[in-house]
């Protein structure tokens, strides 16, 4: 009796073995070589490069769909068309969903959706990161309207979890329509040069109905999103530089909003100078430089991981570390535009900010900007409530914030580059720095007209009163001198006055006036 109990057991692991394996290979090995021909990888090897070996643990592999509508009933999909489960990525616990367009294009269903409010619902209750890897065709328009309550309940986790954990998503593939805004919802969007793209219309559509024609990759790919809309935070070569950028920008983050920032370990010194910073400033105000080599200079080994690098060049947004812990910078760059302020710039900064402020990273912001961009078009794109929005961002932060002033900071912008009475809780200035409400030339011209259109020589006159400006308000004494800035210091010195700060801020904590939520002017 035993040896036949035994007998019925063996047969149904066997079984069991059986039935996972199938469900395991994906659309089989014809739709396999078809996404290796995209120059894609399958989701489940996407998986493989993305955990710690052995350690991802699938869950709900046995989920299928129920629809037997258009002929649904008759058609397998493995998994659904999703993998989910959760893992080590560097030894860290991260949940995840990966698509997998071999099974029926990756289509989202009802149970494919369930699958995922499932793994998100497990960390946001593991206050663990969740990363989402698309590779879909869409919605399963033979599902109907369950399809689209999918994505919705998708939407709603996705916003639940904002500024409780981490949210990344991956873009390996199409993803069109309504897919596209659970990639907009989270914090952070990765795209793959050539092989993926996101839009709200396709080609196809918009040829249709407005008579444009544009191609998937001009319209959505990799490349248009990281340099026009702003949507993808990193355009990546491939698969496998799409995964090692997303494990590095994880191991910037911390776990969750209540777990503390990773702690890595540091050959660098606190005490190191950075003396080539002190020629860095060019002689003439007129020219710039690169702001890139500054947050370079003071990061720990002179390490920097950079979003947007490609939009909006004239705001450098960037995580570095400083003795071993993340750090948020916000820095204009002269490079580009004068690091002038303007729409894009204050929209990339002012998300950032709220970033890195959800989650308890330090603010640290470099200051170099000459004043807002002028002129009809951006003042038709909004400037004033973008503007704002920087505004908003630096004054609800709580976190530390350090400001360095290292050339212009003039104007309504010097406010919006965290200043003293933004809330920064220490400004320091290079001895180049320049604060004042606007440059020597612009002010004397407002300041002393009459006296400039008097005179026997204005031109002379006005060289003369320029030169008197810019010697009383062309350096950061005068603001020093008002306890506006704290502190004047050499540029070597600029990582050990941060790092010595940071260690004395660490354990700062702000109460603010009771309430539901702010209305930041979006």
């Amino acid at each position: 009796m035993e040896a036949e109990q035994l007998k019925g057991t063996q047969a149904k692991i066997k079984a069991f073995e059986a039935k996972k394996e199938a469900l395991m290979s994906m659309g089989g090995e014809k739709m396999i070589t078809k996404q290796h021909e995209l120059g894609k990888l399958t989701a489940r090897e996407r998986l493989d490069l993305f955990f710690d070996k052995g350690t991802f643990q699938e869950v709900q592999l046995f989920v299928k769909h129920r629809s037997t509508l258009f002929g649904l009933d008759k058609k397998d999909i493995n998994a659904d068309g999703v993998i989910t489960g959760f893992g080590k990525v560097n030894g860290r616990t991260v949940f995840t969903a990966a698509q997998d367009f071999t099974s029926s294009g990756g289509s989202l269903g009802e149970m494919h959706a369930r699958k995922i409010w499932k793994i998100m619902d497990m960390a946001l209750d593991a206050r663990k990161p969740f990363v989402s890897m698309n590779d879909s065709g869409g919605a399963r328009i033979q599902e109907g309207v369950p399809a689209l309550d999918g994505y919705g309940g998708i939407f709603y986790r996705n916003t639940i979890g904002s500024g409780y954990i981490p949210q990344i998503t991956a873009i390996m593939g199409p993803t069109a329509g309504g897919a596209v805004y659970s990639p907009a919802l989270t914090d952070w969007v990765f795209m793959i040069k050539k092989t993926s793209y996101m839009y709200i219309t396709g080609p196809d559509v918009i040829k249709a109905v407005i008579g444009e024609e544009v191609t998937h990759d001009d319209l959505g790919g990799a490349v248009a999103h990281a340099t026009k809309s702003g949507v993808c935070h990193f355009a990546t070569e491939n698969d496998e530089d799409c995964i090692n950028k997303l494990k590095l920008l994880l191991s910037y983050l911390p776990d969750s909003c209540h777990n503390p920032l990773p702690l890595v370990s540091c050959s660098d010194s606190p005490d190191r100078e950075c003396p080539e910073l002190d020629g860095i400033i060019p002689d003439k105000a007129s020219r710039g430089y690169d702001m890139k080599m500054v947050v370079t200079a003071v990061a720990d080994n002179h390490e920097i991981f950079e979003p947007h690098e490609m939009w909006a060049k004239n705001m450098l947004v960037a995580f570095i570390r400083i003795m071993g812990q993340t750090v948020g910078v916000i820095a204009n760059n002269p490079k580009f535009g004068a690091g002038v302020l303007d729409v894009n710039a204050s929209d990339k900064a002012s998300r950032f900010i709220r970033f890195c402020d959800a989650f308890n990273i330090p603010l640290l912001t470099f200051s170099d900007v000459p004043g807002y961009m002028p002129g009809t078009k951006q003042e038709w794109s909004g400037i004033i409530s973008h503007g704002a929005k920087l505004l908003h961002a630096y004054a609800e932060a709580t976190v530390p914030k350090l400001t360095v002033v290292t050339r212009k900071d003039y104007g309504g912008a010097y406010i919006g580059m965290c200043s003293k009475y933004l809330g920064a809780d220490y400004v320091m200035a290079w001895p180049s720095a320049e604060i004042a409400v606007m440059g020597a030339e612009g002010a004397c011209n407002i300041i002393y007209r009459r006296e400039i259109a008097s005179a026997e020589d204005p031109a002379a006159k006005r060289a003369e009163l320029v030169a008197l400006y810019e010697s009383q308000f062309n350096n950061p004494y005068f603001a020093a001198n008002m306890g506006i800035i704290e502190e004047i210091i050499a540029p070597r010195d600029t990582r050990k006055r941060i790092a010595t700060l940071l260690d004395a801020l660490k354990d700062k904590a702000e109460v603010r006036l009771p309430k539901k939520h702010n209305n930041i002017p979006l």
